[in-house]
């Protein structure tokens, strides 16, 4: 769908096509508002706020929404004695998905791990116990996030090898032509029109439309926009 068709429907929503009243939109009231509403409407998907509290992949519509970004990439980092350290998550990182990694040793080939995700305040317990410690043998160990980067464990049994980190990024923020970008005070020189499917994009035009109403204090349209963004979901 392309800006002006966004624009005009929001514009719709909140019967302001021909106002000339104080209600009159900025074009970067609507960027910001509908920027909002993507990063909202995303994290309601993600943790299952949503009317059919079903999170990222608790049903086939959710898989199909989100699956635009869900990426992989390599991590990148160092080995110390007790963990491998990745650099900085990326930028558009949004939530975690998983971790994938091979383990080497000195003498053997490398194998496939499983990697879990724990909490950094079980981290000694885990390194302790028999059955749950990093192992090469078993193909097992365990990862936490913390100061924006991830940790493998090894417990020096093993060498982290091709890490891959599966993850949740931010939704791309769109841009209208010879707007001021709120986010960067530069005005844009090109169009940056949504990346979602145009029945998600409509979701997305009420939710903005509630957002705005909200900010000029239009109860009628704050309600519809709202119970239209979560019926249709």
């Amino acid at each position: 769908m392309n800006n002006s068709i966004l624009q005009l429907k929001i514009k719709q929503r909140l019967n302001k096509l021909a106002s000339n009243d104080y209600d009159n939109l900025e074009g970067w009231q609507i960027i910001e508002a509908f920027n909002k509403a993507q990063m909202e409407w995303v994290r309601r998907q993600l943790h299952a706020g949503n009317v059919y509290r079903e999170g990222d992949e608790g049903s086939k519509r959710r898989i199909d929404d989100l699956q635009l970004l869900l990426l992989q990439v390599p991590l990148l980092g160092t080995q110390n004695t007790l963990y491998f350290e990745s650099t900085d998550l990326p930028a558009d990182y949004l939530e975690y998905k998983r971790v994938s990694t091979f383990a080497k040793t000195e003498c053997c080939k490398p194998e496939t791990m499983t990697v879990y995700l724990a909490e950094e305040a079980n981290v000694d317990e885990l390194l302790d116990d028999e059955f749950r410690k990093p192992s090469y043998e078993w193909g097992e160990t365990f990862c936490t996030i913390m100061g924006n980067r991830i940790r493998i464990y090894t417990a020096s049994d093993f060498d982290v090898y091709n890490p891959t980190l599966t993850y949740y990024r931010k939704p791309r923020y769109i841009q209208i032509a010879n707007v001021v970008d709120p986010y960067t005070g530069l005005t844009s020189t090109t169009d940056v029109i949504c990346e979602f499917k145009d029945d998600i994009v409509e979701l997305l035009i009420d939710e903005a439309a509630s957002i705005l109403a909200g900010d000029i204090e239009s109860v009628n349209q704050f309600a519809r926009g709202t119970q239209n963004a979560e019926r249709n979901n």
